[in-house]
C-alpha cells in the first residue's frame, strides 16, 4: 500500500470505472481509504466484476455518456475532485471494426469533454489521461516504441487513439499547460491481463472459456506478436 497516504480520504474521479481495468482502480483506491466517484455510460458486460464486487453500492456512480460535455463539466463542479483519471473509452479492437464511428466519437470527443472539463477546475487537481499503445503507428519492429514515433494506426482503434492524443497535446499547450493548479498526464498501456476480465474477444479469456468447456481455442491472429502484462502493473503506473 504504498500509495495510501496520498490517496487517503481524497476524492478521485475515474471515467469508464465500472470497465475491467475500472473496476480493480476503483477497487485499489477504495483499500487505500479514497473516495471514489465513477463516471460511466454502463456496466459493459454480463457477468462483470463490477457487479460480482457490488461496487455501486461502495462508491458514488454516476451514469453518463463521456460526450456529453455539459453533465460531465456538473459532475467535475460538484464533486471537486483532487484526482480525475480518465478511462472511458471504446477499448475494444474488433468492435471498432463494427462500430467506427462509436469508437471514434467516444475515444476522440470524449476525450476532449475531458480537457474542456479540466480548463474549468479552479481548485488543485492531479489529472492522468489513459489511452493507448495502439497509439503509435505500428511499423511491424521488434522494439518499443518511443515519445519521438509517429502515432496513429491504420485501424480504427488505432487512429482514435492516436487522435486522442492529439486532442490531449493540443489542449495542453494551448490552455492547461498554463494552469499552475494542474498537474497533467497521460498514460499508455499494452494489453492487460487478470482476473475479472469478461470482456468479448480477448483470448486469456476465450483461452479459459475454451479449455472449461473442452472446446478448441481459436487463434485470430496466430502470427502475431503481443504484449501482456497483468493488469495491477498498468494501474501502479497511472497512481504513481
Amino acid at each position: 500500500m504504498a500509495f495510501s497516504n496520498i490517496y487517503k480520504n481524497k476524492k478521485v474521479i475515474i471515467t469508464g470505472n465500472t470497465g475491467f481495468k475500472g473496476t480493480w482502480l476503483s477497487t485499489w483506491l477504495k483499500m487505500m481509504g479514497a473516495e471514489v466517484y465513477g463516471y460511466s455510460i454502463g456496466v459493459p458486460t454480463t457477468p462483470s466484476m463490477f457487479d460480482t464486487l457490488h461496487l455501486e453500492d461502495k462508491i458514488c456512480q454516476h451514469y453518463g455518456d463521456i460526450r456529453n460535455k455539459r453533465e460531465f463539466n456538473d459532475f467535475v463542479q460538484e464533486v471537486k475532485p483532487d484526482f480525475l483519471i480518465h478511462l472511458a473509452a471504446q477499448a475494444l479492437v474488433l468492435t471498432s471494426y463494427r462500430e467506427p464511428f462509436e469508437t471514434m466519437t467516444t475515444n476522440i470527443v470524449g476525450t476532449a469533454v475531458v480537457c474542456e472539463a479540466v480548463m474549468n477546475i479552479d481548485w488543485n487537481c492531479t489529472c492522468v489521461l489513459i489511452t493507448s499503445d495502439k497509439a503509435y503507428d505500428n511499423v511491424e519492429w521488434i522494439w518499443g516504441y518511443r515519445e519521438t514515433d509517429g502515432i496513429g494506426g491504420r485501424d480504427i482503434y488505432s487512429g482514435s487513439k492516436g487522435a486522442a492524443e492529439l486532442v490531449i497535446k493540443s489542449y495542453w499547450h494551448s490552455f492547461i499547460k498554463k494552469m499552475p493548479n494542474i498537474k497533467f498526464g497521460v498514460a499508455r498501456a499494452g494489453n492487460v491481463i487478470g482476473g475479472g476480465d469478461w470482456a468479448k474477444d480477448r483470448i486469456i479469456v476465450d483461452c479459459v472459456k475454451a479449455f472449461s468447456e473442452g472446446k478448441t481455442v481459436e487463434i485470430r491472429s496466430p502470427k502475431a506478436t503481443r504484449p501482456w502484462q497483468h493488469v495491477l502493473e498498468p494501474l501502479s503506473g497511472y497512481l504513481t
